[in-house]
């Protein structure tokens, strides 16, 4: 039996404790998380800002480990965007966080004034707190050291802390300007060298889906969490060895370790075929016209359209990636964990991945990476969720474009061009000029839409601007809502979904936001595709809950019960389904109840995927009535994913 230490730091009185979970029951960071927020703490029963929403942050039970891959930090946090529970993770900060003897933290209670908290592993965990005033911590944020933002106050914290970081090998987790200001806040985390006294460049990683930062921020008045340490866990021998743990992995699947790894993760370490790697590089060649550009808008394209639009990405975008990252140099770094596919791909200094350079690339018609880049930066900087930002900046452009909202409104100095039509990159640019006005704006709150935005949500803000501008809607002849994308939550819930053109992401589950959908390229009928979403949804859940990094899941997902055999666990599938279920049922008492789309655009996402895809049935009934096709799918879809968590239907309302 594993012990799963907890540290439970209450930031409003100063105090900490240390509690035991053991493995078994528990699995991991998730169910553990889940068991606090849902009977511990009943979280569920706050709002989303109270100190009485938690923010857990925990490793999986293989930290410490010679597997590759097994170091992702794990946050369980009731969302301020989606107002249900949320699973966000960023990877490598188990490598060094293991280091603190702890293998979970809670963060509950609120500071007086913004508080870092170090937790340092010796003999045993020892707790500190350091004070900063706001004031202090603006001007970090505005430049230090030559970097902004979570990489100005990384750098500050290694030089001003360096003998702890120096010690115990310690790395950060912090919160942005974004975090403070909106409800979409990311965790930050930079890998540090204090040999050299400089951040490793490459192998941030940010837990952004659903809000944690801000939770951590504005709950808890937390800026920041440092730790390391010397105390090694205690874990199975056959796990601690490389060379034990390759005979352990090929007497039971015939495989060297290494070899099955390396094929497991081709797409992202490097794809011989393409000659790239990393999600940026392999999504453009694979997806090419399927993947959404133009707010979106490319799913009202003939085929045609979209390939040359696709062409100008390879062209423009993705090939000087390749030129540079692949071919000129190979500029690779992993996110601070030892790991052979060293995924983080390198363009003149800036990571490049597929969900930021998207959402603030192609999807709003930009398709220079250099300015791509800058966005990004501005982004990273910040501390925001770069989907949940990339969003916004689309839904705003776009709500420019149709006429719904004034560039005044948004203090942004000129029109949007979103017309795909042009094939020209050139006259598209000015978007990427605007997007940096309305990422800055937003942070400064300078306008009441922008306020609005920051402080209420996507969603909450939708309604009110459909409230406010009665008229335009009229006049233009469509509503807000219609032009943007979120799954609903409740009254005012919401998440919107990663950027692909897929009913997965737009499917009423408890969990979105996440790869824990069927996300292929398919329609079905919905009863088949419940099956499909479920079953990849539990898969993930495990790989999450174990603390695995999911590029590993190729390998991973089918040896993990071998690995938890090592522990005395087995069946660790029907235990995953009763943490889902746990999830689900956290999420009712919230009232974070999944509720059907609401705008045209986002049915229009399962409507065109019919046609394109040539399922006559659901491409007929859509034709003849929309709105009626779509309630028969999600209803039909809803009843049936109700039943495979395993919930009483008549129990939700």
């Amino acid at each position: 039996m594993f012990s799963y230490k907890v540290l439970f730091i209450d930031v409003g009185k100063l105090k900490w404790e240390i509690k035991e979970y053991k493995i078994p029951p528990y699995l991991g960071p998730v169910d553990i998380g889940v068991k606090i927020h849902l009977e511990e703490i009943e979280s569920w029963k706050y709002d989303v800002f109270s100190p009485q929403n938690i923010l857990f942050l925990g490793t999986g039970p293989f930290a410490g480990s010679k597997i590759f891959g097994t170091h992702r930090l794990v946050a369980i946090f009731r969302s301020s965007e989606s107002l249900g529970l949320h699973i966000s993770e960023a990877g490598g900060i188990g490598y060094k966080f293991i280091g603190s003897g702890v293998n979970g933290f809670v963060i509950l209670g609120k500071s007086n004034i913004p508080l870092f908290i170090f937790v340092e592993g010796e003999e045993e965990p020892k707790v500190k707190f350091e004070k900063i005033n706001r004031e202090n911590l603006e001007k970090i944020y505005e430049g230090y050291a030559n970097y902004f933002g979570t990489y100005a106050l990384t750098k500050w914290l290694l030089d001003i802390y360096y003998d702890f970081f120096i010690k115990n090998n310690a790395r950060a987790v912090v919160v942005g300007p974004g975090a403070w200001q909106t409800r979409f806040g990311s965790l930050v985390s930079i890998d540090v060298n204090p040999h050299i006294k400089d951040l490793i460049i490459g192998s941030e990683d940010f837990a952004g889906r659903g809000g944690a930062g801000s939770i951590l921020a504005q709950a808890h008045n937390v800026v920041g969490i440092i730790a390391g340490g010397k105390i090694k866990p205690k874990l199975p021998e056959v796990i601690l060895n490389i060379k034990n743990f390759n005979e352990f992995f090929k007497k039971i699947t015939g495989r060297e370790f290494l070899k099955a790894v390396n094929m497991a993760t081709t797409k992202y370490r490097l794809d011989p075929k393409i000659g790239v790697g990393g999600t940026f590089g392999s999504n453009y060649p694979h997806y090419k016209e399927w993947l959404p550009t133009f707010c979106y808008n490319s799913i009202y394209l003939k085929k045609e359209i979209r390939r040359k639009i696709s062409d100008i990405i390879l062209r423009n975008y993705w090939g000087p990636f390749k030129e540079e990252t692949f071919i000129k140099t190979r500029s690779w770094k992993t996110c601070g964990e030892p790991c052979p596919v060293a995924c983080k791909k390198i363009w003149k200094r800036k990571k490049v991945d597929y969900e930021p350079f998207q959402g603030v690339g192609p999807l709003i018609g930009i398709f220079d990476l250099k300015e791509v880049s800058k966005i990004v930066e501005i982004i990273d900087n910040a501390g925001l969720d770069a989907i949940t930002t990339g969003h916004i900046v689309a839904f705003l452009l776009e709500a420019v474009s149709k006429g719904l909202i004034t560039c005044e409104e948004l203090g942004i100095s000129s029109f949007p061009n979103l017309d795909p039509l042009i094939l020209n990159p050139e006259k598209w640019r000015i978007n990427g000029i605007l997007a940096v006005e309305i990422i800055q704006n937003l942070l400064s709150k300078k306008t009441q839409i922008l306020k609005d935005i920051a402080e209420k949500g996507l969603r909450k803000t939708i309604k009110i601007l459909d409230q406010k501008f009665e008229r335009r809607i009229e006049k233009v002849g469509i509503s807000f809502k219609d032009i943007a994308l979120y799954q609903p939550y409740g009254e005012d819930g919401y998440m919107t979904p990663n950027f692909y053109w897929t009913p997965g992401f737009f499917v009423p589950i408890f969990v979105s936001g996440k790869y824990w959908t069927e996300y292929g390229l398919i329609f079905t009928e919905p009863e088949e595709f419940v099956k499909l979403v479920y079953e990849r949804a539990i898969k993930e859940l495990a790989i999450s809950n174990a603390g695995f990094c999911r590029f590993h899941r190729g390998w991973a997902e089918n040896f993990l019960n071998k690995l938890y055999e090592l522990f005395g666990i087995d069946e660790i599938e029907e235990r995953v389904k009763e943490i889902y279920k746990k999830i689900a049922l956290y999420n009712l008492k919230a009232g974070s109840i999944p509720r059907p789309l609401e705008g045209e655009k986002a049915i229009d996402i399962l409507n065109t995927l019919a046609e394109e895809l040539r399922v006559q049935r659901w491409a007929i009934k859509f034709s003849k009535s929309k709105r009626r096709a779509y309630q028969e799918w999600f209803d039909r879809f809803f009843v049936t994913y109700i039943y495979y968590v395993g919930l009483d239907f008549s129990s939700i309302k």
